[in-house]
């Protein structure tokens, strides 16, 4: 259950509200936020026993999206009386210093020292009254046991106050001379100063807050309101709620997909950069997914919904960055310690601060500011910030670039690997297999064998029978009829073509049909698989097949070493196979011919040399993943891969592994600078409020220092915003004029085909200019740029 809890001010609000509620028969576990105001609960108890449970402790908690909720929203309320108390906090620093101190000019009847000393209480009490939270919230702290910033504030603030008052009174029994002595040691501006700098401060650190949890925020405003629903062949606008799974829904050129769904008819070119980070469009045909919030650029297309509401892949984005932002980081339970007692350490220091400079034969008045300054420059803020903010925009920047962490100890704990486990397919390779070399034999051309391939390849459902038939479209190869059809146990398939019977197979399938003299080794060696054809027993030639490595797989890897992890490849392939890919990539071991089992034994095995980032994509991998110190699913991947994992990367890039590692080291850096500061702030703050180094600081000038401290903790968690997680290559660049580009689908065509070339990085094509700019990270000859966009009926103009 989640709940939205209103009244705290700081770490102690926090610890004592997780307290009160963990403290419930049948609730499991309570997590608590500062930064979002939220809770977060597990167990079998009704949400009234929290709720009363929050209120016993002082505080305030609605169930998140709840009628309550929305009516306790009174931010405007705030600042209006923010407002006023400036006004009025400038007319009593006017009288109380402007006048007494600089001989500024008041009215005639205020002449009288009497009557300055009374405005100045009255304008004091304005100010208390429209600050009056703080003393709400400190007494309650105070009656239920749960003292926190707010307690000390008020303090402060109250003792200022009612020493002034008593001054007040003596006034009026003293002649005017002394009284106009004691009009100079008022605190009145000293207690209303330190509620309105608290407010102001208060109120930038809650806009400062609010940068950390845009993200999430922009995410939510991805949504769309409305939805084209196909009714009885007519397109209706609705509402995206009546969306049910099995609609059919429209998706014209230009709007935003509504619901998650399958392209039922139509093509077109779409940009899910929005969940993914990527930029470069993605075609869709009939079969394809359609993810929520994407953006529909070129064609018109009919889906099928088939996840709605909170089922769809932004919706569970959302919450699964909601949940890591919401959720504690281990780290934080040392802040948490300190919290817990930090406010009547505090308050016992101020007594003895008090106490102290009296017996030590200081006037009342010098030692109550002392005691005073000590109550408003402790910050409590800071220590409770010190984490969940960092935390938040930690989540956030990875959600801005597709790396979704499932909850803060994910994030924390990433950049602590050393050891990083990679599945094989769809993880260092592409996973989609694809023809590399046609060897005929026996006097067939290749036109030959790739038409006998295809044909009797178009009945099979095997990867490697879809790599060869999309050879056979790069020829223009027309499918025969295949008769007999038949899939044999053996890895082998056959059929008759023209009256002549066909086989295919794996080597060790082909032996057992006819002698081979051809040693396959050196093809297995460089990656690759060969698929062997007959035509009635007698060999045609073979195929080579490869799973070709992800373009930047051995920058990727290079990068993990650099980031001081050791690299292991896990793979369910053949040996020669595995060591071929593993080579190729710069891998550290490779271990091959696993079974899913297997590949969770081998992460056990290495936990024992550190800890372990698994990162695969498949149901084989899920073991693994569980079994991993971390577990991180490419976000292609299928859902069980995904659901044992701690790190989902939306997009299949190996680069992704390591800007998740730098995004942990980053924000756990960040962690404990921002600790750092809150503990430093404190332990220097409150000796300098107590006067044990020489200074008599001022109540007003510690409040401001108060203020300042909290701010400075989320300013420097948005510092996060700024780093980079991608490792910047020296590069060229390339701009190439091309004729011929019409629509975001040619741009999306030129960009694929430019990317595909062994050197280029990157590539930013507008149809609109007709310009591709290329960044290369090796030099690439203008003849290959220049042959690979004409195969596509492009023309190229100019290369510079």
């Amino acid at each position: 259950m989640d709940f939205i809890v209103k009244g705290m001010s700081c770490a102690s609000c926090q610890a004592h509200v997780e307290k009160a509620v963990s403290s419930i028969d049948g609730v499991s576990s309570c997590t608590v936020s500062l930064l979002t105001n939220s809770m977060k609960v597990e167990g079998n108890v009704s949400s009234n026993v929290i709720i009363e449970a929050v209120s016993k402790a002082g505080y305030s908690a609605y169930v998140q999206g709840s009628k309550e909720e929305i009516k306790v929203d009174d931010s405007k309320n705030l600042k209006m009386k923010l407002m006023v108390s400036i006004l009025l906090l400038f007319l009593l620093m006017y009288i109380s210093m402007g006048h007494t101190m600089f001989h500024l000019p008041v009215p005639s009847f205020m002449n009288n020292v009497l009557i300055l000393a009374i405005l100045q209480m009255l304008l004091t009490i304005c100010i208390m009254i429209l600050n009056q939270k703080f003393f709400i919230n400190g007494i309650k702290g105070i009656l239920n046991h749960s003292m926190n910033m707010d307690t000390l504030v008020s303090l402060g603030s109250f003792s200022s106050f009612i020493y002034s008052l008593y001054l007040v009174f003596k006034m009026c029994t003293l002649d005017t001379m002394d009284a106009m002595s004691i009009l100079h040691g008022l605190y009145f501006e000293s207690a209303s100063m330190i509620l309105v700098l608290i407010s102001v401060g208060k109120l930038l650190e809650e806009r400062s807050k609010g940068k950390t949890t845009n993200a999430i925020q922009s995410l939510m405003n991805l949504k769309p309101k409305t939805a084209i629903k196909k009714i009885n062949n007519e397109e209706v606008i609705v509402d995206i709620d009546q969306i049910q799974i099995g609609d059919i829904f429209i998706c014209k050129p230009g709007s935003q997909i509504p619901v998650d769904g399958i392209v039922t008819g139509g093509n077109s070119a779409v940009d899910e950069s929005s969940l993914t980070g990527e930029s470069l469009p993605v075609d869709k045909e009939p079969g394809s997914k359609v993810y929520a919030a994407t953006l529909n650029q070129t064609g018109y297309i009919e889906c099928q919904a088939t996840r709605v509401g909170k089922d769809t892949t932004l919706s569970q984005i959302i919450q699964m960055v909601q949940d890591a932002s919401a959720s504690k980081a281990p780290i934080a339970k040392v802040a948490d310690k300190v919290s817990s007692v930090f406010v009547p350490i505090v308050i016992g220091l101020a007594l003895l601060t008090l106490f102290g400079w009296l017996f030590a034969g200081r006037s009342f008045g010098f030692s109550l500011e002392r005691a005073i300054c000590v109550l408003v420059i402790s910050c409590p803020c800071s220590l409770g910030l010190a984490t969940p903010v960092a935390i938040m925009v930690g989540n956030g920047m990875g959600a801005k670039n597709g790396i979704l962490f499932k909850n803060s100890t994910a994030l924390e704990q990433t950049g602590k690997m050393n050891i990083v486990a990679l599945d094989k397919t769809g993880t260092i390779t592409k996973g989609h297999p694809v023809v590399s070399e046609i060897h005929p034999v026996n006097g067939y051309s290749q036109k030959e064998l790739l038409t006998y391939a295809c044909s009797l390849e178009s009945y099979s459902e095997h990867p490697l029978a879809y790599a060869i038939l999309e050879k056979g479209k790069e020829f223009d190869i027309q499918i025969k009829e295949t008769q007999d059809f038949m899939s044999i146990t053996g890895n082998g398939i056959q059929g008759k073509i023209e009256n002549s019977l066909f086989m295919a197979g794996s080597v060790s399938f082909i032996q057992k049909y006819v002698d081979i003299d051809i040693n396959f080794d050196s093809v297995s060696r460089q990656g690759k698989t060969p698929v062997l054809f007959l035509k009635d027993n007698k060999l045609m030639g073979y195929i080579s097949i490869e799973d070709e490595m992800k373009e930047d797989a051995i920058k990727a890897i290079e990068h993990l070493h650099e980031l001081n992890c050791k690299v292991v490849m896990l793979t369910g392939d053949n040996e020669l196979t595995a060591n071929a890919i593993g080579q190729k990539a710069g891998v550290d071991s490779i271990y091959a011919q696993l079974l899913p089992q297997d590949k969770e034994t081998i992460v056990q095995m290495l936990q024992k040399e550190g800890k372990v980032l698994m990162v695969g994509d498949g149901i084989n991998d899920a073991p693994a993943l569980t079994r991993a110190n971390i577990g991180m699913a490419m976000g292609q991947g299928v859902d069980v891969a995904i659901d044992a994992a701690d790190v989902v990367c939306m997009h299949p890039k190996l680069e992704d592994v390591c800007a998740s590692i730098r995004l942990s080291k980053m924000t756990l850096k960040n962690i404990y600078e921002n600790l750092f500061w809150a503990f430093i702030y404190n332990i220097l703050g409150i000796p300098l409020a107590m006067g044990l180094f020489g200074w008599n600081l001022n109540p007003m000038i510690a409040a401001g220092m108060m203020s300042v401290s909290s701010l400075c903790v989320v300013s420097n968690a948005l510092r996060l915003n700024t780093k980079k997680l991608y490792k910047e290559e020296k590069r060229m660049n390339k701009t190439i004029k091309i004729n011929g580009m019409m629509c975001p689908h040619c741009q999306s065509m030129v960009q694929k085909t430019l990317e595909k070339i062994d050197g280029v990085t990157q590539a930013d094509v507008s149809f609109k200019t007709g310009e591709a700019k290329i960044t290369l990270s090796k030099e690439v000859s203008d003849e290959i740029l220049k042959s690979a966009i004409e195969q596509k009926d492009y023309e190229v103009v100019s290369i510079r």
